[in-house]
């Protein structure tokens, strides 16, 4: 038990020095981007270009039917801008974690191991790309029409879970991601199966769970918890019935089941990197 607070501290420390790695790396990249200014002002139009037509589809959808599974457009709208806002941060932050895999296969995580700088930071922040501001901001514009438009009974406790919504579910998203890239490290050529979670998962929270199965929808809230990104909080604003009868206070549990991602993700990364064998090149 002695040992503990000296555990405590290394772990803190490294912690830190991830994060400071992250930054360095990061910032490194965004000198790079900012060379080419014009050029990042296209690829960051082109993103939210590229994202907002699937609020289009959305949009093209209600121009034939006034609901979809009983929700309304703006209703829809908050679902699609929560999910899209929340997933475009966690892909902003960890997006390049999905480059593991050939890392793996082609023997260049052999340099990153080498180096005095936690392995998961140097992933994480290669080829920060900028640009997925895009995402973010599409996201956001149709959070804030769905916000505007809603007739919500707004209480203290609504306008906590919208902030409280977009981070959790961003961390449960970057937790994902992190446990996606340590399956490529016994995987190896597992990108897509770790896309099908996080762009697929984003996708799929767009719509309203009452169109879906219910198997589906148990999937996603008790074996990978994506349900606690936007659908449970998203519902408790606009006071409706959750799915599979779940009681009202799990509406307030995204930041444990965030928490609770994050501890399985780390886990999962350690014993990843701990199995990796070197290439030898």
């Amino acid at each position: 038990m002695a040992d503990a607070p000296g555990v405590v501290f290394v772990e803190r420390s490294r912690l830190v020095e991830g994060v400071r790695a992250y930054g360095l790396i990061a910032a490194m990249w965004l000198r790079s981007t900012m060379a080419y200014r014009a050029s990042f002002a296209m690829t960051a139009f082109g993103n939210f270009v590229a994202t907002a037509f699937d609020f289009v589809a959305i949009l093209l959808m209600f121009s034939h039917v006034d609901a979809l599974g009983g929700y309304t457009l703006p209703e829809v709208a908050l679902l699609y801008g929560a999910a899209g806002t929340a997933f475009g941060l966690a892909d902003l932050v960890l997006g390049s974690m999905d480059r593991l895999g050939r890392r793996v296969r082609d023997g260049t995580l052999d340099t990153l191991l080498v180096r005095p700088v936690p392995v998961l930071a140097q992933v994480a922040a290669d080829r920060f790309a900028l640009r997925r501001l895009g995402r973010i901001t599409q996201g956001g514009l149709v959070l804030g029409y769905a916000l505007v438009t809603l007739d919500i009974a707004w209480t203290p406790l609504k306008l906590v879970m919208i902030p409280l919504m977009l981070l959790s579910g961003a961390a449960i998203f970057a937790a994902v991601f992190v446990a996606g890239a340590a399956f490529q490290f016994f995987a190896q050529d597992a990108s897509e199966v770790q896309n099908s979670f996080t762009y697929g998962g984003n996708t799929l929270l767009q719509y309203p769970p009452s169109i879906f199965a219910k198997d589906l929808v148990r999937g996603v809230t008790f074996v990978v918890p994506l349900a606690f990104v936007n659908w449970l909080p998203a519902l408790y604003v606009l006071g409706r019935d959750y799915p599979l009868d779940l009681p009202d206070w799990v509406a307030f549990l995204p930041p444990v089941v965030a928490g609770l991602c994050w501890v399985l993700a780390g886990l999962a990364w350690r014993v990843g990197l701990r199995a990796y064998r070197s290439t030898g090149s």
